[in-house]
């Protein structure tokens, strides 16, 4: 028997720092930050855009990462009242929020969308997914957040061994390429939880695609959003929790 070598991710504290505080310490993959932190204080709501963002800088601290976001007067004194402080390690995006009303914080239901899958768009989501996954390819284990558009494929792509990073990575370079989420949907690689919808209708996304399984809550807030939670996807298989109507299929596979 010989050792195999194989690529290993890495995986690094990144903390989330504002006026100063830290506000969040996450345990992430160290690229893309600047995406990062622009995506995180949009879909955790601290921003409304990224004009409200003043500066971000990023400080290698040798032991972890620690970036700087300065937000503007009117943005910093909204975050001033609500600032919270919250620590997740990987996979607990909700770990060390102070209150149950935080946690189960209402989603603003996505917009009215002219956005139509196919089922063979929904496919193929997930298939152009795959093959932009670099760094899960080199060493498989790492997920990804990519975004679908009919007619355009997969816009834009970022991975990261958190589920919740790579998605917030993924709102960053949308915001920062000026790419409206109401004119696709997100392809997700992991399980769908309350979290994932609830940045995913941050977004304004109408659509969100997972190659995993929901939760029940995942379900009740994406019907409540007003958004398509499609999952399960197998090849041309693929299960739809809410909303069917915007995915044209042959034969229907609502489970909700």
């Amino acid at each position: 028997m010989a050792a195999a070598a194989r690529m290993v991710p890495e995986e690094t504290p990144v903390a989330l720092s504002y006026a100063g505080t830290t506000h969040a310490v996450m345990m992430a993959s160290p690229a893309d930050l600047e995406d990062f932190a622009l995506g995180f204080s949009l879909t955790e709501g601290i921003v409304a855009g990224p004009d409200e963002i003043e500066a971000i800088e990023v400080q290698d601290l040798g032991a972890g990462i620690d970036i700087q976001i300065r937000l503007k007067d009117q943005a910093n004194t909204r975050f001033q009242a609500r600032r919270r402080r919250l620590a997740g390690p990987v996979g607990c995006g909700l770990c060390g929020i102070e209150s149950i009303e935080e946690a189960m914080r209402a989603v603003t239901p996505v917009a009215a969308s002219k956005l139509a899958l196919t089922a063979k768009d929904v496919a193929l989501a997930v298939r152009l997914l795959s093959r932009q996954q670099k760094l899960h390819e080199e060493t498989g284990a790492v997920h990804a957040a990519g975004f679908y558009v009919p007619g355009k494929g997969i816009v834009a792509t970022r991975e990261d061994v958190g589920r919740h990073n790579a998605l917030d990575k993924l709102a960053g370079a949308l915001a920062r390429g000026g790419i409206d989420g109401a004119s696709g949907a997100v392809v997700i690689t992991s399980r769908v939880s309350v979290e994932m919808v609830q940045k995913t209708a941050a977004l304004g996304a109408p659509v969100v695609i997972a190659v995993s399984a929901p939760t029940a809550l995942a379900v009740r807030t994406a019907e409540a959003a007003g958004m398509t939670l499609v999952a399960l996807v197998r090849g041309d298989e693929f299960d739809i929790f809410s909303r069917p109507e915007q995915v044209n299929c042959e034969v229907s596979r609502h489970v909700a």
